[in-house]
């Protein structure tokens, strides 16, 4: 038996997120089924993070276990063709030790969210970035995003439909930057709760066109409490960029 580690890249939109459910087609089943087109065998896909429906990827990781002897070239190259027409790519395909686990040995994650903020409209980019027509002070959210760096209760950035234990957690990283018309929004922490990038990214949007300040996000923080804080982020603006181990 051997475990093998996957890099992926996939589009979002076809799918109903990362994790397989009976209400449409997900990214782990794709992989699921394109491994047992390529191998006979029936595998479980685990990924180091659940993206959700409309959320997009550069650097998934996931691994799967395979009897059968195989060169991770020939893995990449007959999943990929196997994955047509779906919009996922196997980017690299790696042995692993049988300790290895996409999620649970995962020491970090990071996510990229990309805001185009012009008056036009999103010809090329459509269902990937999330359209901001008004003005975004990129330096004014990088600022109040430093509230949330650090160790906190979470609760205001959580969906309520959220499944982890706690709502504690370390926020290694969140900076702004604007690029030409976008604005870009990085995050890094080991993990991160259900919707949280997203909820943040809804909240620096409202100090990006000054409705709030860096103290009103502080005070959303202190609240604990979700409808304390700003609306939640489309899906088409957020990536999931690479898992750390």
């Amino acid at each position: 038996m051997q475990r093998w580690k996957l890099t992926v890249e996939y589009d979002g939109r076809p799918f109903v997120g990362w994790q397989r459910q009976d209400n449409g087609p997900s990214v782990q089943q794709a992989l699921e089924e394109a491994i047992q087109k390529m191998s006979g065998e029936s595998v479980r896909v685990h990924g180091s993070g659940r993206t959700d429906a409309g959320v997009h990827a550069l650097g998934q990781v996931a691994h799967f276990d395979l009897e059968k002897p195989f060169a991770a070239l020939k893995i990449r190259d007959a999943l990929n063709y196997h994955l047509r027409p779906w919009p996922v790519a196997v980017l690299e395909v790696e042995a692993a030790d049988a300790e290895f686990h996409a999620r649970l040995t995962s020491i970090g994650r990071s996510y990229l969210y990309r805001i185009l903020n012009r008056r036009a409209p999103p010809a090329l980019d459509a269902g990937r970035v999330w359209h901001v027509q008004r003005a975004l002070d990129a330096e004014a959210m990088h600022a109040a995003a430093q509230v949330l760096v650090g160790r906190h209760d979470f609760t205001t950035f959580r969906a309520s439909l959220c499944q982890a234990k706690s709502p504690l957690k370390s926020l290694d990283r969140l900076d702004v930057e604007r690029v030409g018309d976008e604005v870009r929004v990085h995050a890094a922490a080991r993990s991160f709760l259900h919707h949280q990038v997203r909820n943040m990214v809804g909240t620096l949007e409202l100090v990006g066109t000054g409705k709030w300040t860096a103290d009103d996000v502080r005070r959303a923080l202190e609240a604990r409490d979700r409808s304390k804080g700003g609306p939640t982020a489309p899906p088409d603006g957020l990536y999931f960029i690479a898992a750390r181990y």
